[in-house]
């Protein structure tokens, strides 16, 4: 069968959960794209997924216990081998914590751990589970050690709750999978964090202090670093723009609520990229009520916003890579400089509202990057798509030499 998957081996590892019910659909999209699908499952997903089905949707006897019906062994060895990718979907709280401390006690854990191809795993719990310092230290776990993890969505949960944890959604994850098998990935392993848009910082009910940019660049970078096999976290300010859908996206609004977002994802990712037009200021005070017209002048006190750049920078391990950007309008090279060097970045993309068509709003972009040691690099007036692509292979480049 021809499809964008054809000639691709892939191992669906389910875990039992109630999210193993959309498993059945992620089989029959990769089936439909051409792959060879094998599927394992652990004992526990035999009670919310049927064996039968997926055997007869793979067209493979489904793997379950170390030993076959026909008292031939499970060879977890080969299965581990055979695959160009393993997916796991749903990935339950208990495997994460299994997968990440290498317990070994049913056959899917020994294909995981005999894994010579790269592993995706698709999270699936509660909220609460998903939100727990043990879960999270698991989840980085996985990531430092090279697996893919991809995110969760916001929804209604197993427990009849509404919130995070719920399984991304079967079209969503067979994107990963063809993004993660269908070419060079230089990221891959990799995750990225990614700032982009205006902050709206509220004076009263119905007003902000904001700025006129669209977000675009920063989620063509975004865009570009999921291409590039990196998984992508993007903070996106308010603007009707959004990533592709395999982009991680988190909306907030003030700068305060990004910051927060950053500083919360941050530590877990290698490459931090700023771009993001940050409000500098905030009002000191946010009125109740819609304040009226009255007096000729109305003064503001305003105080200063946390600097998102600076604090990746300065926090930045030897292993993280972190971009900031800057918008000049007088003695460009210079302040772009100097604002590498305060914020301890590793590079700086410095545009200038002096160029014609690279503007707010503008589909295109005219850069200067800029790196410690005298490091410059200009690109033309270009599309930002391609920019980002540029932007994202020199990251991709200096990245690994610091590894």
């Amino acid at each position: 069968m021809n499809g964008i998957l054809s000639g691709k081996k892939i191992l669906l590892g389910i875990t039992g959960g109630i999210a193993a019910y959309k498993s059945i659909l992620l089989l029959r999209l990769l089936v439909k794209e051409g792959a060879t699908v094998q599927v394992v499952i652990t004992p526990s997903a035999a009670s919310f997924v049927s064996p039968l089905v997926l055997a007869t949707l793979s067209k493979h006897p489904v793997a379950i216990e170390w030993v076959k019906d026909d008292a031939q062994w499970a060879n977890h060895v080969m299965l581990g081998r055979w695959a160009d990718i393993i997916v796991v979907a749903p990935t339950t709280c208990n495997t994460i914590s299994k997968f990440a401390t290498g317990l070994c006690d049913n056959l899917l854990m020994a294909v995981l751990l005999s894994a010579t191809c790269p592993v995706m795993i698709a999270p699936a719990m509660d909220e609460d589970m998903w939100l727990h310092a043990a879960t999270n230290r698991n989840m980085a776990t996985l990531r430092s050690d090279g697996h893919i993890v991809l995110p969760v969505a916001h929804g209604e949960l197993g427990s009849g709750l509404t919130g995070e944890g719920r399984m991304l959604e079967p079209e969503i994850i067979l994107a990963h999978i063809v993004q993660m098998v269908s070419g060079s990935k230089p990221l891959v392993g990799l995750s990225a964090v990614v700032t982009a848009g205006p902050t709206h910082e509220p004076i009263d009910p119905v007003r902000f202090i904001g700025n006129h940019s669209s977000g675009l660049m920063g989620i063509e970078i975004a865009n570009a670093l999921q291409a590039a096999g990196a998984q992508t976290t993007l903070v996106l300010g308010p603007t009707h723009l959004r990533a592709n859908s395999a982009v991680n996206t988190i909306m907030v609004t003030t700068a305060q609520q990004m910051f927060d977002a950053v500083a919360n994802v941050f530590p877990d990712t290698q490459i931090g990229v700023m771009a993001a037009a940050v409000a500098d200021y905030r009002p000191a005070t946010v009125a109740d009520q819609k304040i009226k017209k009255q007096a000729h002048e109305l003064a503001l006190s305003l105080v200063k916003n946390p600097d998102i750049l600076q604090h990746c920078g300065m926090n930045k391990s030897t292993n993280q890579l972190v971009v900031g950007f800057a918008l000049e309008t007088n003695n460009e090279a210079a302040n772009a400089i100097e604002k590498l060097q305060r914020k301890n970045a590793d590079m700086i993309v410095m545009n200038s509202l002096q160029d014609e068509g690279a503007t707010f709003g503008s589909a295109n972009n005219k850069v200067t990057i800029f790196e410690p040691g005298g490091l410059s690099q200009s690109f033309p007036l270009m599309s930002k798509q391609d920019l980002a692509k540029e932007i994202v292979s020199l990251i991709a480049k200096r990245i690994h030499e610091k590894a």
